[in-house]
This record gives C-alpha cells, structure tokens and sequence, in this order.
C-alpha cells in the first residue's frame, strides 16, 4: 500500500475544498433560480376540469379519456409534456428577434434599415440586407461584449455556428439568409390568415386576430404602445366607476418583454430594458388607481430566461441604491397621434426623474430621446417568477390586477381557455385582468368581460383593450 505524503494530504485536501466550494456555489445558484418557481407548480387536472369539459370538441386524443381516473392521468402526462413544447418555442422566439435585428437595427452597421417597401427592387432588397448580415457577422466575430452581441453569439454558437473562419461565415451568412426569408413567409402567412377574415366585419377580424400567432416562436420584443394602450383602459375603468380610487396594490405583469429590436424603429442604440413593469406603475399612480408608485407591488410572470435574469438583476441593483434608467425614443417619422406623443412626453412623472442623455450621431437627425431614472425603492418593488401562463398554477397572494398584452395572441383557443382560467384563479374576488387580446369566455368561468376600449396609435394602427372582472 502506498503511503501518502504531507504534500499529496495537502493538495487532496485543497481539491476536497475546491470541490466543496463549487458544490456550494452551484447549489446557491440553483436555489437562487428555484425561487422564481417558488410560488408556482403545474396545474393540476381538479383546477382544470371544467374547461377541459366544455372544450371537449377541440381536446387533443389524449385529453379526451372516458373516465376520471384516465383523464387524470393523461392531463399530468399531457402538461408536463406541453410546458416543455412552450417553452421550446422560445428559440424560435429568440431567432425571429435576431431577424428583427438584423433587418432593423442600427448599432452592428451603419445600412439603412432592410424595411419591404413595395416601391424597393427586390435585387436592392437583397443588397441591403446582404450588407447588413455582412457587417452583423463582422460585429459577432469581434470581442464586443455588447448586450445584443452576446444574446446573438451565444444563441449561434447554441445552433452550431462559428465565426473563426471565411468558411464558417459563409455558412453563418447562408443561415441568416434562410432565417430571414423564413421570416417574411411566416409574415406573409400570419397577414393571409387575417385578411381571410371579412373586412366589413369587425368581430370576425378581431376574433381571427385572437390567435394569429398560435404556431409562432414566443418573442422578447415590446414597445411603449401597449403601454400607452394600457393606460386608456385604466382611465376608462377608473372613469366608468369600476374601481375605486387607490384599490390596486398587487400587479402581475404576463410576458414583461425586453426591448431588444422592435419590428417598427428597431433602434438599438442603448441597452437591453424592460419597459412595460414601470409604464404600468407609473400610469396606476396617474391615474389615481395607487396612491404612490412605491406602494404597488409588481409580480412578472415569464418563461424567458433572457427575461427573468433581466429583471432579477435589476432588482438587485435597485436594493443596493442603484437607478434604473430606460431609454424612450421617438422616431420622428412615424406619425404617432397627439395623445401618444402627449403620453411619450409625460410618461415616467410618478416612477422616476428626467435625465440627459447623449444621442448617438448616425440617429441624431431621425429621432427624439428621453431618458428616465426609475427610482430604486420602485423597481426593488418589482419581482420576476419564471411562469407559464398555459401550464402552471400560481399559490401566491392574489392579485387586484393582471395585465397581459401580446401574449395570447401566440396561443391556440384551448391554451387560451387555460391561461384564462389560471388568471381568474390569481385574481382576488373583484380583480381585473387587461389584456388586447379577446378571449372566449366560458360558461362556468367567474372572469366576465366588462369593458373594451379602441385605442390609436397612428393613423395605420389601432388597438383594442379589453378588460375582465373576476365576479364572486
């Protein structure tokens, strides 16, 4: 037997500790992500049952079993299985918004924007965005450790893709190319199946709207629009007497998003935010529906990654005393109404002060900045739950309000029947729930619509508001 020295002890002993101190690390960060699922867990089939019932034309074969037992049975196996295809929907999510970037944004390149103008040559299309994939690929192979730059390397990487070589970036280019055309087909697609609907019918286009996107990846994108959307609804609501003045405390926020490159200006100039927590803050506070913007509490439900650690980074700044700063443009040529302008100028008032700052030369001429301070004591208020809305079932505090905007939209009817039901469940007895996308309410759901609102942005895009109370 071999006997072991002081020096070998020693460094066995400084393995063990290493070991140990990775172990606990490793464990730190796992509890440290367990706890957005702390308040939530799958949803079991006794919540769901009565939807279940009442679909029972459109259930898939699975869903559709003689018995109790059986039925149990499959909805546990059924929505293990369906979490998983929701969430795998976030790659798709995630390669449509670095098509967005690629066509639209403004950091990587200085190419004009690959807009599908009707009166462009489809030859002078294809030069502008071969340019663009060009200089993207240049900016992906260079050690820039921008925001975007990394979320786009390590998503190519993911899917097998390098940069280290001519022949590497020619596969990549080849990639990029076949992303984009996949893209505007899907586009394509998605305007064929809403132009089916009659266009002199309007219930029938809205209903056809509900689940355009059913089979499309779930994207990060988001805008102040819904924002401004949101705030209209709130007037009205607090207008008509439905709630009272300074009832809202507890919020939930479905699909927050993250400004990446949105598919109108795709500017892409400041860093990575989440805009839609503090819009709705702070319009609660305007409108008078929370009596200071500190005393609402903000749930963020999401299944994005991206997202969550976002967000979960932000808090933790906050509670150190640190600002969050968001960044507002305005494109100058894109024919906003006065009451959106009037709101982009006067939006953040209740969260947070107005800063300076720089405007970078190559937009200076094309757009109008503002920049806001969220407070710390406001966004350390703001909590981020990794969520699915279909599949999971929330065990927290109920809520007196849940918003949800561009979010079902990406959903079947049967999704949607499920979401709405897990809504109604974290309402409180009189709560509302937001949201531009019409749903079907069934007959034993307690959620009844009361309210819808239409809402201009410009002259080419008008959105409906929809709002829902939870009755006893």
């Amino acid at each position: 037997m071999r006997r072991t020295t002081n020096k070998q002890a020693h460094n066995r002993s400084q393995a063990v500790s290493v070991v140990r101190v990775c172990v606990i690390t490793f464990t730190f960060v796992v509890f440290l992500r367990l706890l957005t699922f702390a308040q939530g867990s799958l949803t079991e089939y006794t919540d769901v049952q009565r939807v279940l019932t009442s679909l029972a034309d459109i259930l898939p074969p699975e869903l559709r079993a003689p018995n109790t037992s059986t039925s149990q049975k499959g909805w546990q196996e059924w929505v293990i299985g369906h979490d998983r295809d929701i969430r795998r929907r976030l790659l798709r999510g995630d390669q449509d918004t670095l098509v967005n970037w690629l066509l639209f944004g403004t950091s990587f390149t200085r190419q004009p924007r690959a807009y599908f103008d009707p009166a462009e040559t489809q030859d002078a299309l294809r030069r502008r965005i071969s340019l663009r994939t060009k200089d993207l690929i240049s900016a992906l192979a260079s050690a820039d450790t921008d925001e975007r730059i990394v979320f786009a390397r390590q998503l190519l990487l993911g899917q097998g893709y390098r940069f280290d070589s001519a022949e590497e970036q020619a596969r990549l280019e080849r990639h990029l190319y076949a992303e984009v055309d996949r893209v505007v087909a899907e586009r394509q697609q998605y305007k064929d199946r809403e132009d089916a609907a009659p266009a002199a019918d309007v219930v029938e286009r809205i209903v056809a709207q509900s689940n355009l996107f059913q089979d499309r990846g779930l994207s990060l994108d988001t805008s102040i629009l819904p924002s401004f959307a949101i705030e209209q609804a709130l007037e009205a609501i607090k207008g008509q007497s439905q709630v009272g003045a300074n009832e809202i405390h507890r919020v939930a926020v479905i699909g927050p998003g993250l400004d990446f490159a949105d598919k109108n200006s795709g500017y892409d100039f400041y860093p990575l935010q989440t805009v839609q927590p503090f819009t709705t803050i702070d319009s609660l506070a305007r409108v008078g529906l929370a009596s200071r913007a500190e005393d609402i509490e903000l749930v963020t439900f999401d299944i994005s990654p991206h997202v969550n650690d976002h967000i979960r980074a932000m808090g933790e700044r906050a509670k150190a005393g640190a600002p969050y700063v968001l960044r507002f443009p305005r494109d100058l040529g894109s024919q906003w109404t006065p009451a959106l302008v009037g709101y982009w100028k006067s939006l953040g008032d209740r969260i947070g002060m107005e800063v300076q700052l720089p405007k970078p030369l190559h937009v200076v001429n094309a757009v109008e900045l503002r920049g806001l301070a969220i407070r710390p004591q406001v966004a350390a208020n703001v909590t981020p739950v990794n969520f699915n809305i279909v599949t999971d079932k929330w065990n927290g505090q109920p809520f007196d309000l849940v918003i949800a905007t561009n979010v079902l939209v990406y959903y079947d009817p049967l999704d949607q029947a499920l979401a709405f039901a897990g809504i109604e469940a974290m309402l409180r007895q009189g709560g509302f729930f937001i949201t531009n996308n019409v749903v079907v309410e069934l007959p034993a759901s307690r959620l009844r619509a009361i309210g819808v609102i239409a809402v201009q942005h410009s002259a080419e895009r008008i959105d409906r508001v929809f709002w829902y109370r939870r009755n006893s």
